[in-house]
């Protein structure tokens, strides 16, 4: 107790200090030099995989220690995130977070391991990136009120193609849906790939995709983007409105955004965190970090601790209300 009381106060007292994190570690108070783990709980490669990577190596010679990316996928990113959520709350477990494994999964599979709120504490929200609805380029729908009423007057619905149950692009068809009162058909495929070459084709009416697997073939004229769903237009793709600009009935709260977080286990003392989110802000903040974010079609985001908290609660009550009136369960 009272060693954990000494490193509290001095962590408090560095975090005060003008010197900053640098001084902080030469003090050995906190870190150590003991290595800090950033579990991605998701297969190297990805998005997640590919951020922790770049921060890691940025913020361990900030701090005066080296960090580690701990890949552990499964289960839409529940596995890992169950692991890091029983590792010591003292500074040396970071965690990649997104709206699946933090909003999305706690609804969606029956048991997880771990409360996406109560297990964890935020720390950085890295960016947000919307779906971006669109039709084949030989489509006749032009705007989501055509895509709407189509749906209505067809038997059984549009057929709209995701990356699979439960992703972004499933729920970002279920939220339409369930605000506006339409039915979609949903077909599910096993990745985005195939399922968006349906659309090009013309054997599937419509997706929503992210804006990274989309843009290409959008700026290419194979597809037509119909809505973004946002809350605001996004610079990739100024002309092409919102969801919640259709002026349907319903739809004027549409939101639909994936993204990327840092997490540390609940408990966490307060300084630590109040450093880490201070420090990967600024890394974020790089020139190189900018363009990596813009290549993945993210856009900045820019919260406090508190704010992000307060961002994920509604992003899982959101998820909670779709996934129980959809009925979706997960494969």
């Amino acid at each position: 107790m009272q060693r954990r009381t000494f490193v509290h106060r001095t962590v408090a007292a560095a975090a005060l200090a003008a010197t900053g994190l640098p001084a902080l570690a030469q003090q050995g108070s906190w870190p150590t030099g003991k290595t800090i783990t950033y579990m991605v709980p998701f297969p190297a490669g990805g998005t997640t995989d590919v951020l922790g990577r770049l921060i890691g190596a940025k913020l361990g010679p900030v701090l005066g220690t080296t960090v580690v990316v701990d890949n552990r996928g499964g289960a839409g990113g529940s596995v890992g995130s169950e692991i890091a959520s029983r590792a010591a709350p003292d500074g040396y477990m970071l965690l990649g977070g997104t709206v699946s494994s933090h909003a999305i999964n706690v609804s969606l599979y029956p048991r997880i391991g771990y409360d996406p709120i109560k297990s964890f504490s935020p720390v950085t929200l890295i960016g947000t990136n919307p779906t971006v609805l669109v039709v084949p380029a030989s489509s006749p729908y032009k705007t989501l009120k055509d895509v709407v009423e189509a749906s209505k007057a067809k038997p059984g619905g549009l057929a709209s193609a995701s990356a699979g149950i439960g992703t972004s692009q499933h729920l970002s068809l279920e939220l339409l849906a369930y605000k506006s009162g339409v039915k979609f058909n949903h077909v599910p495929y096993k990745g985005s790939g195939p399922a968006i070459q349906d659309v090009i084709g013309g054997q599937v009416d419509m997706m929503f995709d992210t804006t990274v697997v989309a843009a290409p073939h959008i700026q290419s004229g194979k597809l037509r983007a119909i809505a973004v769903t946002s809350p605001k237009r996004i610079d990739s793709l100024p002309d092409v409105p919102t969801v919640a600009e259709s002026g349907i009935k319903g739809l004027q709260d549409y939101s639909v955004l994936s993204w990327q977080a840092v997490f540390v286990p609940a408990g966490t003392p307060a300084p630590i965190i109040e450093l880490l989110h201070a420090e990967i802000r600024k890394i974020l903040a790089e020139p190189e970090m900018q363009d990596k974010l813009k290549s993945f079609g993210m856009q900045p985001a820019d919260m406090s601790t508190a704010q992000i908290a307060a961002f994920q609660k509604a992003e899982v009550e959101k998820w909670a209300q779709v996934i129980k009136a959809a009925n979706i369960k997960a494969e």
